[in-house]
């Protein structure tokens, strides 16, 4: 568990769909398997339009991304309810997307499967900022430091998420927290 992710962010807009995040030929992976959990990563965001993208999440011919941290609009991760979408952008290295909303089934896919913080900030951060700004996240402040500017600003406390998140995913936490027995 990190208190502070510091890197280059990669900037969308609003009404980032999970077929955006992960097209629908890529669901065939499984991700209990590791080699195609690597490979989901690989694929992570490519269903953006080039021309509005020109920069992809994850270079050609890589299985992650240089970008810890995606910042988006409003509305993030709607469409068809697919967990693969939250796990493809783990498995590509992202740790936190700070959108202005989510849609409520990705924000649960990124609690139940533990791969990324779903943070949503009270500013248009994806106006604010572009695609290689470094930025430093603080979970425990629930703030987001802009690197060249020094500009801080705030975003939701994740609250009883950041455990489960911080656990690893829903399952891991209930094993954790004796909800459940743990694997024998």
């Amino acid at each position: 568990m990190q208190n502070v992710i510091t890197g280059p962010v990669y900037v969308v807009r609003d009404n980032i769909d999970t077929d955006q995040i992960i097209p629908a030929q890529y669901l065939n992976l499984v991700p209990t398997i590791p080699e195609e959990y690597e490979k989901l990563g690989s694929f992570a965001l490519c269903g953006l339009p080039e021309s509005l993208y020109p920069i992809r999440y994850v270079r050609e011919g890589q299985l992650d991304s240089e970008y810890p941290i995606v910042v988006a609009g409003r509305n993030f991760g709607c469409g068809s309810s697919r967990e693969h979408a939250p796990i493809a952008l783990g498995s590509a290295g992202c740790e936190v997307v700070l959108a202005e909303s989510f849609a409520r089934i990705f924000f649960r896919n990124c609690v139940a499967t533990g791969e990324l913080y779903p943070c949503e900030s009270t500013a248009r951060l994806c106006e604010l900022l572009k695609t290689g700004d470094i930025v430093s996240v603080d979970l425990d402040a629930a703030t987001v430091r802009v690197a060249a500017t020094g500009d801080v600003h705030s975003f939701k406390p994740l609250g009883d998420v950041r455990p489960v998140v911080d656990a690893g995913g829903i399952f891991n936490y209930a094993r954790q927290s004796g909800m459940i027995p743990a694997r024998q």
